[in-house]
C-alpha cells in the first residue's frame, strides 16, 4: 500500500508510535476503498507547521493539521498527476501532543483523529464552507473513528490457562487437593492451547513437584512464569518448559503487580535470556504497554512480549477503559512491527476478553483467575469452553 509517513524533523514526543500509526492509517484507507491510493503523512514540529500555516493560509502560529490535495490546480501543471494520488497531510506532533494531553488521550489516538480529518479534506470535505457541511464532516469523522476502533481478525487467538489458583486453594488447607496437575489435564481436554504456572520464589502456590509433573504430563505447551532469580533460572533450565515468561515479583504482593521494567533491568534480563537461548527455551517478557519497554524487549533478545492488560481490566469508566485498550492495541502493533510475537494477560475475564481477543496481532491470551472462579459454579471443563467461545470470531460488538 503506497502510504508514506515522513518525519520532517526531529520529533521528541516519546509516546509516538510510527508502526502503530501506519497500521491504523492503512486500515483507514481500506475502509474507504482507497488502499491503492498514494498518500503522504508528514509529521513536523510547531515551527515548521507555523511556516506552512503562514504561507498557505496567511495565519500566524501553528495549527494541528493541514491538507494539500494532489489534484488542486492540476491543470496548470506541465505533467499529469497519477489518478491514485491523494495528496499530503501535514500534522504538527507538538500541537497534537498538547491536544491529546488536554483530552486525556494517547498521542497516537489524537494523531489518528487528525489523519481522518485531513483525509476527509483531501476527499473534498470542508467544514469551513457551511455549518451543514461542518456537521456532515463531523459525523463522517466519528463513523470512521468508530470503525477504526473495531479491531478484527479472521483466526482465533490461543487460550493458555493459568492453574496457579488451583494450587492456591490447595495451599489454603495444606492438603493435596485440588491438584493443579489434574486441573491442567482437564483444561487441555476442554481445548486450552497451553498451561501457565508461576513458580514464585516463596512457593506460595505452585511447588517444584507440580512443575516437574506438569512437564511430564502437559501435551500442549507449558509456559513457566518466573522471576529472573538464579535459583528459579536453574530449575527452568533443568525442567525445560516450552517457554518461560519473566515477570516482576514482590513477596508482599497478592498477584503480579505491573510489568517488568526491562529498561532498568536490561543487563540482568539479557543474561537470563541468553541462558535460555542456549537451552533452546523461548522467552517472553511480561511488560506494560509502553513503547520504551517494547523496544527494550527487542534489544535484550526476547522472542515474545506479554502485554499487561491489568489497567484496562481495572478501569471503572468507559473513557479510561477505551484509553487503556487503545494503548494495548497500539503496543501490540508496535511489538509486531519490531519483530516480536505478542501475547497478553492479567485480569481478563468473561466480559473484557473479547475486545482484546479481537486484536489481530495478539497470538495468545493467558487467563487464570476468571476461569478458575467460574469453575466453582459450572465446572472447569465448562468454564474453559465458555472462555474459548469468546475467543472465536466474529466478536461481540465487532
Amino acid at each position: 500500500m503506497p502510504l508514506h509517513i515522513i518525519l520532517q524533523s526531529d520529533i521528541t514526543a516519546s509516546a509516538l508510535s510510527i508502526a502503530s500509526l501506519k497500521k491504523r492509517a492503512e486500515r483507514l484507507l481500506r475502509l474507504l476503498s482507497l488502499e491503492h491510493s498514494d498518500l503522504s503523512i508528514v509529521l513536523m514540529n510547531d515551527a515548521e507547521m507555523s511556516a506552512f500555516n503562514s504561507r498557505y493560509r496567511n495565519r500566524k502560529g501553528p495549527t494541528n493539521v493541514l491538507s494539500f490535495p494532489a489534484r488542486d490546480d492540476a491543470e496548470a501543471l506541465p505533467f499529469a498527476i497519477p489518478g491514485n494520488e491523494l495528496g499530503d497531510i501535514l500534522i504538527s506532533v507538538e500541537t497534537a501532543d498538547r491536544e491529546a494531553t488536554l483530552a486525556g488521550k494517547s498521542l497516537n489516538e489524537r494523531l489518528i483523529e487528525l489523519i481522518v480529518h485531513g483525509l476527509l479534506h483531501l476527499l473534498g470535505h470542508d467544514h469551513e464552507r457551511s455549518e451543514e457541511e461542518a456537521s456532515a464532516m463531523w459525523d463522517q469523522e466519528q463513523k470512521l473513528l468508530d470503525k477504526l476502533n473495531q479491531f478484527g481478525r479472521n483466526t482465533m487467538a490461543h487460550l493458555a490457562i493459568n492453574v496457579d489458583h488451583v494450587a492456591t486453594i490447595r495451599e489454603a488447607r495444606g492438603t493435596s487437593e485440588p491438584d493443579p496437575v489434574l486441573a491442567a489435564g482437564i483444561c487441555e481436554l476442554a481445548g486450552a492451547s497451553g498451561i501457565v504456572v508461576h513458580l514464585r520464589e516463596d512457593r506460595r502456590h505452585i511447588k517444584d513437584r507440580d512443575l516437574r509433573l506438569l512437564r511430564q504430563t502437559v501435551k500442549t505447551k507449558l509456559n513457566l512464569e518466573m522471576a529472573a532469580a538464579r535459583e528459579v533460572i536453574a530449575i527452568a533450565l533443568e525442567t525445560g518448559p516450552d517457554m518461560i515468561t519473566l515477570v516482576p515479583e514482590k513477596r508482599q504482593e497478592l498477584t503480579t503487580e505491573g510489568g517488568l521494567d526491562v529498561v532498568r533491568n536490561h543487563k540482568k534480563i539479557e543474561k537470563a535470556i541468553e541462558k535460555m537461548r542456549r537451552a533452546g527455551i523461548p522467552v517472553s517478557l511480561f511488560i506494560d504497554p509502553e513503547e520504551k519497554q517494547i523496544k527494550a524487549a527487542r534489544e535484550v533478545g526476547a522472542t515474545f512480549v506479554e502485554l499487561h492488560t491489568g489497567r484496562y481490566c481495572d478501569s471503572v469508566t468507559d473513557e479510561a477503559r477505551d484509553h487503556e485498550f487503545n494503548l494495548i492495541a497500539e503496543s501490540a502493533a508496535t511489538a509486531a512491527a519490531e519483530g516480536l510475537r505478542v501475547n497478553a494477560g492479567h485480569g481478563l475475564d468473561y466480559r473484557n476478553t473479547p475486545r482484546v481477543a479481537a486484536l489481530e496481532t495478539i497470538e495468545e491470551l493467558s487467563i487464570g483467575h476468571a476461569v478458575i472462579s467460574r469453575a466453582v459454579f459450572v465446572g472447569l471443563d465448562q468454564a474453559v469452553r465458555e472462555m474459548l467461545a469468546l475467543l472465536r470470531p466474529p466478536f461481540p460488538g465487532h
